[in-house]
């Protein structure tokens, strides 16, 4: 019965360290932004890849004889 009465109290002291977190982000203006998420998605991000052009060391076609 001791480790229900544990479980109990380490369960609410969990609980509210994730009130008290929420409460300092939510006064921290980690919520503020609500335009920027929804219109993300209609701009395209850079390409950060390799270009396009082929490189000039790799053959574009195959010989095959």
């Amino acid at each position: 019965m001791k480790i229900m009465l544990l479980l109990i109290l380490f369960s609410l002291t969990l609980a509210a360290g994730f009130l008290l977190v929420y409460l300092w982000a939510a006064r921290n203006g980690q919520f503020d932004d609500d335009y920027t998420p929804a219109v993300r998605i209609l701009f395209d991000e850079p390409v950060s890849g390799p270009s396009e052009e082929p490189s000039s060391d790799i053959p574009t076609t195959v010989d095959t004889k």
